[in-house]
């Protein structure tokens, strides 16, 4: 386990933060539910599944609080908030009922009314699946348009000092072609989680095959009205573009491509102008350069509902669910309306 990791979970188990578990019918989760229990990283909630009954029995064994959707009081008020919220949208009162069942849903529904701090899912649930639950009940960060998502890049020394650190790469996962305002909020969405997770300043370069005007097209004009959309909407932030990835991370380089940028050379926060660069930068990261990848962390929503990967081991889980924990940090209580 990297250092950054140990470091994520120590600072989540001081939070003592609550997070939902919707996939108690995984054993994945199970076995992560039971190791949070001991380890305490965070208070587990595990919402039943009324559709494998036959797991129930385990997952009470584990001493900690479980809901059964089915039995619950509270799926009439999920079903009412649910149809609030969508029958314009086409819901009718038997889907909203039949959703009031769903752990996913229900699960949401805690996070939305602050019953809980956070829910974990995906190793079970499509990411779609995960998303659509999470913008129905829980919604977008007041500001951000655009939800959004990042890895946390544990990767080898590449700078003066010799010590591994932590790159944030974003989006990897969610936004295919963004255009120049969801490239904002993905790009402060990732700063604004970057200071809860990692614990540190976030330096954000908006990543381009130009630097300073080196070159001319579509992709480097995105970036650019991007980086113009970040410096209004987020003035404190140490932020600067259109930058070759050489530029942002290598001060030798920064020095000749980049003079007196407040980025180059140091940035932490690694913006791509499309899912397809970024994607593929973190697994050539990852896979030619040893980096363990951390994620994707769904960012950008009021109260935080992670996607895991469906190929998550239980200890992928834990350590989503203490990122949760961080992420819920400070987060603004859920508006009425969504």
């Amino acid at each position: 386990m990297s250092d950054f990791v140990e470091a994520v979970r120590a600072r989540a188990a001081a939070l003592a933060r609550r997070i939902a578990f919707p996939e108690t019918a995984d054993p994945r989760t199970i076995d992560a539910i039971e190791e949070l229990r001991t380890t305490r990283i965070v208070e587990p909630v595990a919402i039943l599944d009324p559709a494998s009954p036959t797991t129930h029995a385990r997952v009470r064994a584990l001493g900690i609080e479980t809901i059964d959707p089915a039995t619950d009081p509270r799926r009439s008020a999920l079903a009412a908030t649910l149809l609030e919220l969508r029958a314009r949208k086409g819901l009718t009162a038997a889907g909203a009922e039949e959703l009031s069942h769903d752990p996913l849903y229900f699960a949401d529904y805690l996070v939305r009314v602050g019953s809980v701090a956070g829910c974990v899912a995906g190793a079970v649930h499509t990411t779609a699946n995960v998303l659509r639950a999470a913008l129905w009940l829980v919604g977008a960060a007041a500001g951000v348009r655009t939800v959004s998502s990042s890895f946390y890049m544990v990767v080898s020394p590449f700078r003066d000092g010799g010590r591994r650190e932590v790159l944030t790469f974003t989006d990897c996962a969610v936004v295919p072609y963004p255009d120049a305002s969801q490239l904002a909020d993905i790009a402060i969405a990732a700063a604004m989680d970057r200071s809860r997770i990692v614990g540190d300043t976030p330096v954000v370069a908006m990543l381009s095959f130009s630097t300073y005007g080196s070159a001319e097209g579509p992709s480097i004009a995105l970036v650019r009205s991007a980086l113009d959309e970040v410096r209004r909407r987020a003035p404190g932030l140490a932020v600067d573009g259109e930058l070759q990835g050489d530029a942002a991370l290598i001060p030798v380089v920064a020095a000749r491509k980049a003079i007196g940028s407040p980025v180059a050379g140091r940035a932490n926060v690694l913006v791509y102008p499309s899912l397809d660069a970024g994607n593929i930068a973190y697994k050539l990261v990852e896979r030619l350069g040893g980096a363990t990848a951390i994620g994707p962390i769904v960012q950008g929503l009021r109260r935080p509902c992670s996607d895991l990967s469906r190929g998550a081991s239980t200890n992928d889980i834990i350590t989503v669910a203490a990122i949760t924990a961080l992420q819920a940090g400070d987060a603004a209580p859920p508006a009425s309306h969504a």
